[in-house]
């Protein structure tokens, strides 16, 4: 357990910062151009390495010790963002420095969930994640929270110097906190490729039909849900005519999934769990068709006051997430962990840089909360495909394994 203190503590500051850094730019992108698009496309941006070279990236976390791929990806993010916070940087210079910060995101993640595994074993590891998952959520939250505080009453230099910090912290906790641990044991696959390895790991997801289904939800649920990420100044400015409202109404998603993730993870049983991602995915995306509805019927603070809470309720019902983890987890071989993580937080990266970029281009001809509003009613018919592909796929309950529950 003295190990998993460094990768959880260091996965928080990450996290606050990747967050921050992300609405930073945002902002200052809005404020130079006034175009929702544009500011949507540079929070896609950051998911774009994810799209181009995830998997292939993630692969050396089965390549390379997990440790040294955590530390060095921590530490150039902290140089490259101390670069973006140099005042009067062009703003293409900015968006070429967010894509290599990027890169660091799909060997750092991979590396991270595997060496979990490795860590923490049966009903500890079980607990851990969970307790991660519900983390990573509350620091999505703060991040925006004072990202928002930063970039609105100081400046968004300012919030990029504490990113570099929280990033160039989280490296030397783990360069000083984890063992030093040898590259994972490949077996028969030492001779393969990189890229033999990538289709490896695409192979496993794509024709193992439960993995495909548990993808497959996290995909299309993320890019429903998470889409409204890229209009958040756009949405501000409509709801309350300034920026004043932008880190509330981007922290009241992870607000309702910190709150969903404690009740479902630490309250329900495991068999209870699963039992529960179609009602919970079915709210998370119907609150969202509900907030945007709601801004057209009211007006003024009780429309923000009504977007925010349904916001955060959509939050709450992203808690379908948990037991979707575990069901990930215990379907994939410990060998290729790395790899089939990379597949799957590939994807998701991609549909939420996807999602943030289909918004903002209709934000260029609808009103933000109208967007959100139809995010919300396209979604439930979206989602409703693995979720059926989810259920003809779930094991017996007497041959359930209990084991870890994701990443």
């Amino acid at each position: 357990m003295a190990e998993f203190r460094p990768l959880f503590g260091s996965y928080v500051l990450a996290t606050v910062g990747d967050f921050l850094a992300r609405l930073a730019l945002t902002v200052l992108v809005y404020q130079r151009t006034g175009s929702p698009l544009l500011s949507a496309l540079t929070f896609a941006i950051s998911y774009l390495p994810w799209v181009v070279g995830g998997p292939l990236l993630a692969a050396l976390a089965d390549r390379l010790p997990r440790k040294q791929v955590m530390v060095v990806s921590d530490l150039a993010r902290a140089a490259l963002v101390a670069l973006m916070a140099v005042p009067g940087m062009p703003l293409p210079a900015l968006l070429v420095l967010l894509l290599l910060v990027s890169l660091g995101s799909p060997p750092y993640e991979a590396a991270r969930s595997a060496l979990t595994a490795d860590v923490l074993t049966d009903d500890r590891y079980a607990v851990a994640t969970s307790l991660t998952g519900v983390v990573q959520q509350l620091a999505q939250m703060v991040g925006f929270l004072l990202g928002g505080v930063l970039v609105t009453a100081v400046s968004p230099s300012v919030g990029l110097l504490v990113t570099a910090t929280t990033f160039a912290a989280a490296g030397l906790w783990l360069a000083l906190g984890l063992q030093a641990r040898p590259a994972p044991d490949r077996g028969d696959e030492a001779a393969s490729t990189l890229w033999g390895d990538v289709l490896a790991g695409l192979r496993l997801v794509l024709t193992t039909p439960r993995l495909l289904a548990i993808v497959g939800l996290l995909w299309v649920g993320v890019l429903v849900t998470n889409a409204h990420e890229g209009i958040g100044p756009a949405l501000s400015d409509q709801l309350v005519g300034s920026q004043a409202l932008v880190g509330v109404l981007l922290a009241a998603h992870p607000t309702g999934a910190v709150v969903g993730g404690v009740v479902v993870g630490r309250f329900c049983p495991p068999t209870l769990r699963e039992r529960l991602i179609t009602p919970l995915v079915l709210v998370s995306v119907a609150a969202l068709a509900a907030a945007g509805l709601a801004a057209r019927v009211l007006d003024g603070d009780a429309a923000a006051a009504a977007v925010v809470v349904l916001m955060a309720v959509s939050g709450f019902g992203n808690a379908w997430a948990i037991p979707l983890n575990v069901a990930f987890v215990q379907a994939v071989p410990a060998a290729v962990r790395g790899r089939a993580f990379g597949v799957a937080i590939a994807g998701m990266s991609a549909v939420q840089g996807l999602g943030a970029l289909v918004a903002g281009a209709a934000a260029t001809a609808l009103v933000p909360t109208d967007v959100v509003a139809l995010l919300g009613l396209v979604g439930i018919p979206l989602v409703a495909v693995p979720l059926v592909g989810l259920l003809r796929t779930r094991p017996p309950a007497a041959g359930a394994v209990a084991g870890p529950s994701g990443a």
